[in-house]
């Protein structure tokens, strides 16, 4: 176990940094809409080549950063329901889910995939608008992207071993406030703190 345990920190270490990167890619997707809608808006220039990167930008971050979010744990869940079992039935689901469904899927979309992206690399295929962008790179992040999930299955299934085997955390722990739900607190604080200054304000005056 010591050695699996090992792979999944290394696994979770490509995850991260795929994850960081996605991150600014939203970024450059975000600066690169604004700066086509001004140059169009303001000078009537457009460019059928940006408008492309952005979508190829945001399959990227959606395509790479599916293991990352099976890492933090914020992919989609029936917590209402996973909540009321045991920590190991969760931890057993999730064995489950990942050998049963995960691993499958990642595999058939990886072969499934890889003859379109071999196939437009090797003909060159443009995209059919004016001034469009090569195609293979965007049809790549399929298989990239489920390969990235399926590594992560292998380290979240490495990690639900280990704590069913008393050698490691429960990573699916769910007590406590989440992420969401601190930042909602959070706001709802500032909003309180701001009404209450405005009281004070009031009543001074």
């Amino acid at each position: 176990m010591p050695v699996l345990l090992s792979l999944s920190r290394l696994i979770d270490g490509i995850s991260g940094l795929v994850g960081k990167l996605a991150m600014w890619l939203v970024l450059a997707a975000t600066l690169i809409s604004a700066s086509n809608a001004i140059m169009r808006k303001l000078f009537n220039i457009g460019s059928n080549s940006f408008l492309e990167i952005q979508w190829y930008l945001f399959a990227a971050v959606f395509m790479l950063g599916g293991g990352y979010a099976f890492m933090r744990n914020v992919h989609v869940r029936i917590d209402f329901v996973s909540s009321k079992f045991s920590p190991a039935t969760r931890n057993w689901i999730d064995i489950g889910g990942i050998l049963v469904f995960l691993l499958p899927l990642c595999y058939l979309m990886t072969t499934l995939s890889w003859p379109v992206v071999s196939n437009a690399y090797h003909s060159g295929e443009m995209s059919s608008n004016a001034g469009g962008l090569i195609r293979w790179p965007v049809y790549a992040l399929i298989p990239a992207g489920f390969v990235l999930l399926a590594l992560q299955g292998v380290s979240e299934l490495i990690k639900r071993l280990a704590f069913l085997t008393g050698q490691g955390p429960d990573v699916l722990n769910v007590h406590g406030p989440s992420e969401e739900e601190m930042l909602a607190e959070e706001l709802a604080r500032e909003v309180e703190a701001e009404a209450l200054a405005k009281a004070s304000t009031h009543k001074a005056t």
